[in-house]
C-alpha cells in the first residue's frame, strides 16, 4: 500500500545550513499494516511523512501509494489517497462550524465543498453513528460549535474526519503529543478501534516508546534519515523499552542518542 524506495531529501542544499534529512530511505507497508515510527529528534520521521504527503518534493527515489507512483504528484492530488492527523488538535477542524458541518465537509471531500441545501436527515444519522465510535458523547452535541470542544475531543473528531472516506493510507504525525496522558490514551484507543474496524494502512509517528510497542502490528525506528530497526509480530509484542533501546544501539552503532530518545 506504501512503497518508499531509496528516497533522499535535503534542506538548504549548497549552503552552510545544508541538512540531509532522508538518506536513501526504504520502507514498504502492506495493506492493513499499522506501523508505529519512533526515533530521536532529527531522525527524519516527520520529513518522511511530509514527503509521502507531498508537502516536500524529493531529490531522489520514488514513493508509491496503492501501486500508483505519486513521486511527482502535488500535495492536493495526493489527498485523494491520504488521510492525515497533525500534532496540533486545532489544525484539522473548522472551529466556527458545527460538528455535523465539519463531518459533512470531510464526507464530501473531493466533491463539491459547499454544504448545498444543508445536511440531510440520512447524512445526519450516518454522522451520529460514526460519532458513537468515539465514545465521547459527541453524537448528542452535533450542532455544537467545534471551537467549544476540548483539545482531545477535537483531535478525536479530526481522526474521524480523516478516516470518514476510508483513505488508502492514514498518516498520524504525533497526533497525541499535545494532549494530557489520560486524553492521549483515549485518542489512541479510538485510533486503534478505527484502524482495525476499517482495516486502514497506517503510519503513526510517536515519541512515546511504550505507545510504539503497544500499538500496531509493526514498529520502525529511524536514525539519521533511514530505518535502523524494523520489528513485527510476536517479536514486537514481547519487546520492552530496554530491549528496544538495545536493539537501536546495535543497529545504529550509537549509545549517545538513548538519552535523547528517553527524554523525548
Amino acid at each position: 500500500m506504501l512503497d518508499i524506495q531509496n528516497v533522499f531529501k535535503t534542506f538548504n542544499a549548497g549552503t552552510v545550513n545544508e541538512k540531509v534529512a532522508l538518506k536513501g530511505l526504504n520502507l514498504h507497508l502492506n495493506e492493513g499494516d499499522f506501523v508505529t515510527v519512533i526515533g530521536g529528534n532529527g531522525a527524519g520521521k516527520s520529513t518522511m511523512l511530509n514527503c509521502v504527503a507531498g508537502v516536500y518534493p524529493v531529490e531522489e527515489g520514488t514513493i508509491s501509494i496503492g501501486g500508483v507512483d505519486v513521486t511527482g504528484m502535488p500535495e492536493h492530488k495526493r489527498a485523494q489517497f491520504i488521510g492525515r492527523v497533525f500534532q496540533d488538535p486545532m489544525m484539522g477542524t473548522a472551529a466556527t462550524m458545527q460538528i455535523e458541518e465539519n463531518l459533512a465537509l470531510a464526507a464530501r471531500r473531493g466533491k463539491s465543498r459547499f454544504l448545498r441545501s444543508g445536511i440531510t436527515k440520512e447524512e445526519r444519522e450516518v454522522y451520529r453513528e460514526e460519532l458513537k465510535i468515539l465514545g465521547l458523547g459527541l453524537e448528542d452535541r452535533m450542532t455544537a460549535k467545534v471551537g467549544l470542544l476540548s483539545g482531545g475531543q477535537r483531535q478525536a473528531l479530526t481522526l474521524l474526519m480523516a478516516t470518514l472516506q476510508k483513505p488508502q493510507l492514514l498518516l498520524l504525525d504525533e497526533h497525541t503529543a499535545a494532549l494530557d496522558p489520560k486524553t492521549a490514551a483515549k485518542v489512541l484507543e479510538v485510533t486503534q478501534k478505527i484502524v482495525e474496524q476499517d482495516h486502514l494502512t497506517t503510519l503513526m509517528i510517536t515519541h512515546n516508546m511504550r505507545d510504539a510497542i503497544a500499538y500496531g502490528n509493526r514498529l520502525v525506528m529511524m536514525y539519521d534519515g533511514h530505518v535502523v530497526v524494523d520489528v513485527s509480530g510476536e517479536e514486537k509484542k514481547n519487546l520492552t523499552v530496554e530491549q528496544l533501546l538495545n536493539l537501536f544501539s546495535r543497529a545504529s552503532g550509537s549509545d549517545e542518542v538513548n538519552d535523547k530518545l528517553l527524554l523525548a
